[in-house]
């Protein structure tokens, strides 16, 4: 019983780290990419101590186009 408590109340700080994640990558997309971003999707997500998120952005100017940024906390980079 207290690991589902543990989950469901994990469940929504994961999603609000997510999300607010998910700017920060639009920000770095659009200044450090050339990218106009679009659709924003989450590649990798992991938790700890050192946890990371690497967001794939899409470019609206081509549409195969996309850029990847990886975020620790709230500090985002462009992954070359």
């Amino acid at each position: 019983m207290t690991a589902l408590l543990l989950t469901g109340w994990a469940a929504p700080a994961r999603a609000a780290a997510v999300s607010a994640g998910q700017a920060e990558a639009k920000e770095v997309a659009k200044s450090q990419g050339n990218c106009t971003p679009g659709k924003v999707e989450v590649m990798r997500y992991s938790v700890g101590r050192e946890g990371q998120t690497v967001f794939k952005v899409a470019c609206t100017e081509d549409k195969d186009a996309f850029v990847l940024v990886q975020c620790r906390s709230r500090a985002c980079s462009l992954l070359r």
